[in-house]
């Protein structure tokens, strides 16, 4: 018997991949590149490249909770095209930020466009996918930010090294046109207005979500070691003497996480998160492991292939058990407080993995995340997966 199921790949979820694509790609672009900028550019010191990348995700992580209670306000669609044009106009600022003071307020600016639009899309995403179809859905939605990951970087510093930092920019402001342009083919059916009443409630309940606060904690948790991957692994290579494959490794993170996809989405709907999130886990540690340890280029993708397939899983999974905890007309918000904690802890692990890395060598603390990395299975549990584990026992029963 054919199985009917409801589509995925409708018009308004393909927009709004495309546009996330954009919106990611963008912020990439620019996180390899400002730095360089301020400091060979701008004469800036480099503890004030850092601290472009701090403000950024300062405006964001402050202005998500506010995103959240608008969108429930104004709904979705509204807040996405809102953000997307303080982003784009954003983008634009860039070529008039002529110290490294300016830059500051374009990034804070610019940090306040991306934080809303990265919630209003989550939102979108997770109301036009079916529930049926939900972790596999989610799935495909956050690979497009991970291929941006790739992207991103490889175009920012081949533009900024072979074109110069006028075209690096305005490639960057076209990737943000194209986010914009991609927002406004979305169309989705919301609540009239007038009868999009906030309930009232308390502080706590206006700026986060509670349900997805437990699997955010979790998140933030495994995104310090994330964290120590974008920041260092191509400083890393270099130590190691593989700079030449250097670049390779989020390509081949993102072929794994593209032939893995298909699977770990519909094992999702099937058995549930916690069948997803232990294999996942402890494929993340040992990723970490093979990259503390490689001394050879084929051992170095290794280590991004198990990466891929365990952080890669990880990820999506997380924000769709926060969306799935929480009730369905607080998936904004949800989103909104899934972001956040998870900023903080990428905020938190680059800062704390710059201490570490000037104690220990990159390797050493590569080789030691995969306990801190082990440790959160039990973690995870306690915050998470022994709620997952009796609610699916339930359903069991039921049937």
């Amino acid at each position: 018997m054919i199985e009917n199921k409801p589509p995925l790949w409708t018009r308004n979820f393909i927009g709004i991949s495309i546009s996330n694509f954009f919106l990611f790609m963008t912020f990439y672009f620019l996180l390899v590149t400002i730095p360089i900028y301020v400091v060979d550019h701008l004469n800036g010191e480099k503890s004030q490249a850092g601290l472009m990348i701090t403000i950024f995700l300062i405006s964001a992580i402050l202005i998500r909770p506010f995103s959240g209670r608008w969108i429930e306000k104004y709904g979705s669609r509204m807040i996405l095209l809102c953000s997307l044009i303080v982003f784009f106009a954003a983008s634009l600022l860039y070529f008039l930020a002529d110290s490294v003071e300016v830059l500051f307020l374009v990034r804070f600016i610019h940090g306040i466009g991306f934080g809303m639009a990265t919630t209003a899309a989550g939102s979108i995403a997770a109301t036009t996918i079916p529930d049926s179809r939900r972790g596999e859905g989610m799935g495909y939605f956050i690979l497009s930010s991970n291929f941006a990951m790739v992207i991103g970087p490889f175009l920012g510093l081949t533009a900024l090294h072979s074109w110069g930092i006028t075209t690096m920019l305005q490639i960057a402001v076209a990737a943000a046109f194209f986010g914009l342009l991609s927002g406004l083919l979305i169309n989705i059916k919301e609540e009239k207005k007038e009868d999009r009443k906030l309930v009232p409630m308390n502080w706590k309940d206006a700026i986060f979500e509670i349900k997805a606060v437990p699997v955010a904690l979790a998140g933030a948790f495994f995104a310090i070691v994330y964290s120590s991957i974008l920041s260092f692994v191509s400083v890393y290579a270099g130590e190691i003497g593989l700079s030449h494959v250097a670049s390779f490794f989020f390509v081949v993170y993102a072929v794994v996480l593209l032939l893995s996809r298909p699977f770990t989405g519909k094992w999702y709907d099937l058995h549930g998160p916690n069948f997803i999130v232990y294999p996942a886990i402890i494929l993340f540690a040992a990723g970490m492991l093979i990259l503390g340890t490689a001394q050879s280029a084929i051992f170095f993708l290794a280590a991004a292939a198990f990466a891929g397939l365990g952080w890669g899983t990880l990820f999506p999974t997380f924000q769709t058990i926060a969306i799935q905890a929480s009730p369905p007309k607080r998936a904004a918000m949800a989103t909104a407080t899934f972001l956040s904690i998870f900023d903080i802890g990428i905020g938190l692990g680059s800062f704390l993995v710059g201490l570490a890395a000037a104690k220990i060598s990159l390797g050493d603390l590569y080789t030691y995340s995969t306990g801190y990395i082990l440790a959160g299975i039990l973690l995870y549990y306690f915050l998470q997966g022994h709620k997952l584990k009796r609610e699916k026992k339930k359903e069991v029963n039921a049937a």
